[in-house]
């Protein structure tokens, strides 16, 4: 219902994660938003295997979390016609995304990737969702100002820089963004206490993010030439 509104409210392309469901409801409701879409001209990202950490209220923990089959994959595509699809090899949501060192399954993503070729699926669009690097400069800052993001750590920019290397495509990094806007926020009232006019302290924080997603695009994942 959510992804019918979007589309009728314009927008041109959505994403349905209906990876809590079991597979083959997944499969009918994600065929479902696309068929819908795809009669309005919207391209439509859907999700295979669960990511754990938390998004949208939604926990799930890592012994729950299921990294996504690379036959299913194909098979996921071909039955619902989505234009792109988010997969899990080792990501997670949230600010504390590892314990120990970080792993992402390459071998996996390669799989998937030869497999949908091997379909007919050339060039088909992976997405990683959960891939934040959990910025360390905006973890200190919030530290320093007052916060208490002990131990947060995410993906690293080499990692994130190969996937992209590979099928990947599209990388989601919304702990990133979070990270930056209240660091600054947390800054900004920490220096000017008698600060209260939101378009000071939330200019900063737009500033910030700014000047992240623009580090990101050029150093990490390496797409500042498709923005000529």
């Amino acid at each position: 219902e959510t992804c019918k509104e979007c589309i009728e409210c314009g927008f041109t392309s959505v994403m349905f994660d209906g990876s809590h469901y079991d597979y083959e409801e997944n499969v009918a409701k994600t065929k479902e938003v696309v068929e819908y879409a795809h009669a309005r001209g919207v391209v439509v990202e859907a999700e295979l295997g669960k990511l754990a950490g938390v998004e949208d209220d939604v926990k799930v923990d890592a012994a729950n979390a299921t990294y996504t089959d690379p036959d299913q994959a194909v098979d996921f595509v071909k039955r619902t016609g989505v234009d792109s699809l988010a997969i899990a090899i080792g990501t997670s949501h949230g600010a504390y995304k590892f314990k120990g060192e970080a792993k992402l399954d390459f071998d996996r993503l390669e799989t998937i990737t030869k497999k949908l070729e091997d379909a007919g699926f050339h060039n088909f669009p992976i997405v990683l969702h959960g891939a934040s690097s959990v910025d360390q400069r905006c973890v200190a800052m919030c530290n320093e100002f007052g916060g208490k993001i002990d131990g947060a750590k995410g993906i690293p920019a080499e990692m994130l820089r190969k996937a992209s290397s590979m099928a990947v495509c599209k990388i989601n990094m919304d702990t990133d963004l979070r990270l930056a806007m209240t660091a600054a926020i947390r800054k900004s009232f920490g220096e000017n206490p008698a600060a209260f006019d939101p378009r000071g302290y939330l200019g900063d924080a737009r500033n910030l993010i700014q000047e992240l997603v623009e580090d990101k695009i050029k150093n990490v994942i390496g797409s500042v030439d498709s923005m000529k």
